[in-house]
């Protein structure tokens, strides 16, 4: 559809519209004002659409006059571009927002399936729960699968975390750190390891702690813990007061254990 395809017809059309709505008295500088644009850019504008007979220059005054031939152009755009934003509102009418989830079992198209958070991944089975959605398309038992029309609630209760606060590197570093203390920590059990610092993978390194997430860590921590997992964060200095914050602003819980040699 053609809707002011060449680089300045939008302001013509604006321009030539105002000229029709608020003749006879219409200035430039209210023009210019109106659309944003310079005096000049409007004075450009209207000479060119005098010599393609769109306007006349009026006498005493009138400044301008939208002509007959104007008219028509003014009415011929509007109609395009009604036809354009009814195109537009159609397609994104028809558009479905879509989620996807791992198939517990083998499901179809336009059937009905329930909906679970486990380990921080969202499943969709047969077995009724809180939370429901539509199939989009047919997909097998362990494959991903498109969802649409979600409804109700996903039962969720998000995760603690623990914020390990290492010594910092003036402190003694990974050197000063009480491992058996950190092992007592980690052996608690946690869904997700991240780190802040330099300091931090060096004493997840030396103790063999696998890492889930070092960059980013304060928004990798608040998404896995409101997918309910529990996160261990090691962190370094200042670092600790940063991702405190970040929690504190989501509002999740934690505690802090510090991990320094007595």
């Amino acid at each position: 559809m053609k809707v002011f395809k060449k680089k300045g017809e939008l302001t013509r059309f604006q321009i030539l519209a105002d000229i029709a709505r608020e003749q006879p008295h219409l200035r430039q500088k209210d023009i210019a004002q109106k659309l944003g644009i310079t005096v000049q850019a409007v004075s450009e504008n209207i000479k060119s659409l005098v010599d393609d007979g769109f306007v006349e220059t009026g006498m005493g005054n009138a400044r301008y006059k939208i002509t007959k031939r104007g008219i028509e152009k003014v009415k011929t755009e509007a109609v395009n571009l009604r036809k354009y934003a009814d195109n537009v509102l159609d397609t994104m009418n028809t558009y479905k927002s879509v989620w996807p989830a791992i198939a517990r079992e083998d499901m179809h198209s336009g059937e009905t399936v329930w909906l679970e958070m486990e380990n921080g991944t969202l499943y969709a089975g047969k077995e009724e729960k809180s939370a429901y959605a539509k199939v989009l398309k047919t997909a097998n038992a362990g494959d991903d699968v498109a969802l649409e029309k979600l409804g109700g609630t996903i039962q969720l209760k998000p995760g603690h975390i623990v914020v390990i606060q290492v010594p910092t590197i003036k402190e003694g570093g990974s050197q000063a750190c009480n491992n058996e203390r950190i092992w007592d920590i980690y052996n608690r059990g946690f869904d997700r390891v991240g780190i802040m610092g330099t300091v931090s993978r060096a004493v997840t390194t030396k103790l063999a702690i696998n890492i889930d997430f070092e960059f980013a860590t304060p928004d990798a921590t608040v998404a896995a813990a409101k997918r309910g997992l529990n996160v261990a964060v090691f962190t370094v200095g200042k670092m600790s007061k940063s991702l405190i914050r970040k929690l504190e602003h989501d509002g999740l819980k934690y505690t802090v254990e510090d991990v320094s040699l007595e």
